[in-house]
């Protein structure tokens, strides 16, 4: 495995970054955010670990998707298996979830979910990048505010733009013959504006056989009513298009890293999604203010793997409204009330060819919650606040399984209850402290209900699920001095009846006995002169189970150390330049966690992308270089009995040029 930097300078990069702290747009004291109660509130309110990524920050990066910017701006582990720059597979880990982190990370778009019901990845491809205002990380559970699955954090994509009009396109060439084109078209007209956003993403990819494609069309029209009121529509559409060169057998570093499996030669995995989303919120008068929100979508995933040889559909559609009311009373605080409905329905059908599937199981969930969130301040301190929730959720699950010859039917009722009290102590402005309880929960995926057998691969019903209750005590704060501004978090999080797979078996259990995660975050940054800024954050985290003689043992892909560090300096309008490393520490591969102490373990890197960015008058152009030390490296792998070790290796250095013009 090569290593690109010594350990000495690898801590003396950080270092300086950490003593150097936060000063981006996010952190002015009347930043406002929606991701604390489902309603607009000033970030200094909230009483919770809450980062802002702005849409300077997004431009003055070496991203060129979502996955990219959550984890060299928002400092999370983001994994991906594809071997191609696109990164449509990745998944975003904020609570060091490993394997199961996509179901406990909550990825809103406008407040609204964008996870699917199984247990695939999101859809980042239906989101053009240039579309986007800002990204709000929310560290922590947050099941009170939104229910099922936001338990480890939940990152809200905010796409609204306000009315401000913005006409841009920009094309990307890059390595393994990669082009992304992004548009974006916004006018507002008297009070309405309209939206138009599309996406159109191909590359070659790195390794055999993972080639990939992908286009997305958004179009939202927002017809403002006068003062907050207003009414808007979103439709919706993305398509993509994979091939899957499956994991490279062995441990990390070994064997041919660029090869694709030979069994996975030829096979692809192909998405469409489309659907609506639309709201309307109304100030009733000048205390209350309704909100509703909802959305419809169809999601179609074929899979083709010729070695088998066989194809599999997986179709499903959803449908979510969330009304909610929030009540503000001035000098004594606000309450914010909601109901959250959801049904789903999703079915999986196998055959030898397109067109000759049959039926092999099916699931149709039914989720209905209600919740109250209240701010209180007391007046006995000023600036000192009290706050807390609770939220009831119930979820109807039927499955039907056919693939054994004769029906195996199954219906369950869970509940699941959420909770949390804070303090939040905004003691001078840009200054609080915090400190929190909270109790999240999630369901199991549709996917969940079946795990795999070992011999056949072939699935197999092992039951509908109990939901997962998540516990977390933290303590945090914002600071900010001048152009200098410093957040940080303690946290504790227990966990019992965990949603995860279990390789000895091969079904989906509720694990025995509890998991543990404890943790220090912190995020910094600063103006250190008009010209340069530099950032710095990390994470330091244990996750562990607690049972027996596994007790003490890592969470496989749950590294216990991850670090960013970022810089920017601009020559003089026109001419900037920009650099983010980022650091993981070594990993258990995911695996039974009853030999997990005898196993290697997933080896740490470092990778560090480096940018130059030129503007004039209307055009914009960027140079980038991404792995620079062409580090070989994964950042996910397992073990199992009848393979023995894989790994899913990334893409080495890779070179961008990037053109954007405003209309």
């Amino acid at each position: 495995m090569k290593q690109q930097f010594s350990s000495k300078a690898l801590a003396t990069l950080f270092c300086g970054a950490a003593i150097t702290f936060s000063a981006a747009a996010q952190n002015s004291p009347s930043t406002v955010i929606v991701s604390g109660s489902r309603f607009e509130e000033n970030l200094n309110e909230v009483p919770a670990n809450v980062k802002v990524i702005t849409r300077d920050e997004i431009a003055n990066s070496t991203s060129n998707n979502i996955p990219e910017v959550l984890s060299q701006i928002g400092g999370v582990n983001v994994k991906s298996t594809s071997g191609n720059p696109l990164n449509l597979d990745a998944s975003v880990d904020m609570g060091g979830y490993g394997a199961t982190a996509n179901s406990n990370t909550l990825i809103l778009v406008d407040g609204q979910r964008l996870n699917p019901i199984d247990s695939g990845t999101i859809n980042w491809e239906s989101i053009p990048i240039d579309s986007i205002e800002r990204i709000e990380l929310l560290q922590g559970g947050a099941s009170v505010q939104y229910g099922n699955g936001a338990v480890g954090g939940v990152i809200n994509i905010i796409t609204n733009g306000g009315a401000k009009n913005l006409n841009q396109a920009a094309i990307t060439y890059g390595s393994y013959n990669t082009v992304i084109g992004n548009a974006i078209l916004r006018n507002t007209v008297n009070d309405t504006t309209i939206q138009l956003t599309a996406n159109s993403s191909n590359t070659d990819g790195w390794r055999e056989n993972s080639a990939a494609n992908a286009y997305s069309f958004d179009g939202k029209v927002t017809q403002s009513l006068g003062g907050i009121d207003k009414v808007y529509a979103d439709i919706f559409f993305n398509h993509s298009n994979s091939q899957t060169p499956g994991a490279v057998l062995g441990q990390a570093g070994q064997g041919d890293s660029q090869s694709a499996r030979s069994t996975f030669i030829g096979s692809t995995i192909t998405t469409d999604n489309s659907g609506v989303r639309a709201g309307f919120i109304k100030a009733i008068d000048d205390r209350l203010t309704f909100d509703i929100d909802g959305t419809y979508s169809n999601k179609n995933t074929s899979s083709n793997i010729p070695a088998y040889p066989y194809y599999v559909l997986y179709p499903n559609w959803q449908l979510a409204i969330a009304p909610k009311i929030k009540a503000n009373f001035g000098e004594w605080g606000s309450t914010v009330i909601g109901y959250d409905f959801n049904q789903a329905s999703q079915s999986s059908s196998s055959g030898l060819t397109f067109g000759n599937t049959s039926l092999q199981q099916n699931v149709s969930i039914l989720n209905q919650s209600m919740y109250l969130v209240s701010r209180i301040p007391l007046k006995a301190i000023n600036g000192l606040e009290a706050s807390g929730g609770f939220r009831h959720q119930a979820q109807n699950a039927s499955a039907n399984d056919f693939s054994s010859g004769s029906t195996i039917s199954a219906n369950q009722k869970y509940s699941a209850n959420a909770g949390d009290i804070a303090f939040n102590y905004n003691y001078q402005a840009g200054q609080k402290v915090f400190i929190k309880w909270d109790q999240s929960y999630r369901f199991p995926n549709t996917d969940e209900f079946w795990g795999f057998n070992p011999d056949t691969y072939t699935p197999v019903f092992n039951g509908i699920l109990k939901p997962q209750i998540s516990q977390t005590y933290s303590v945090g704060g914002d600071w900010k001095l001048r152009q200098t501004h410093l957040s940080a978090l303690v946290f504790q999080s227990i966990t019992q009846n965990e949603i995860r797979y279990d390789p000895s078996s091969g079904s989906n259990i509720n694990t025995a006995g509890n998991i543990n995660r404890t943790g220090f975050l912190f995020d910094s940054s600063s103006n250190i002169t008009k010209n340069l800024t530099l950032a710095g954050g990390g994470k330091i985290q244990r996750s562990t189970f607690t049972t027996g003689e596994i007790a003490g043992v890592g969470v496989g892909l749950s590294p216990d150390l991850l670090l960013n560090a970022r810089a920017q300096y601009m020559f003089n309008t026109s001419w900037s330049a920009g650099a983010v490393v980022n650091y993981v520490s070594n990993q258990n591969y995911e695996s039974d966690p009853a030999i997990t102490n005898s196993l290697a373990k997933i080896p740490s890197y470092v990778a560090a992308d480096i940018y130059i960015n030129y503007r004039i008058h209307s055009w914009e152009t960027k140079f980038m270089i991404k792995n620079i030390g062409g580090n070989s490296y994964a950042t996910t792998g397992g073990y199992n009995s009848s393979r023995g070790y894989y790994y899913y290796p990334t893409t080495p250095t890779t070179y961008f040029v990037n053109a954007k013009y405003n209309f």
